[in-house]
């Protein structure tokens, strides 16, 4: 299970990405909120709905949900 992380700085085309506590691209510890651990990235970006309307996988660590 990995440790998931939303970013509270949207991306310039308005969502917040879900990074998992390994990714080389996770925001910074004060522009983050830890979501949990998680088997999926699909959990997290559950939980991360519950924060943020618009939410995506990072391309580089949660490949599986990443949309945009």
């Amino acid at each position: 299970m990995y440790r998931y992380y939303v970013n509270k700085k949207a991306q310039a085309t308005g969502e917040h990405e879900v990074h998992t506590s390994l990714c080389s691209n996770k925001p910074l510890p004060e522009n983050s909120i830890y979501l949990g651990q998680y088997p999926s990235c699909h959990a997290a970006i559950a939980k991360a709905r519950e924060y943020y309307e618009e939410v995506d996988g990072c391309y580089f660590c949660c490949r599986e949900c990443h949309n945009r």
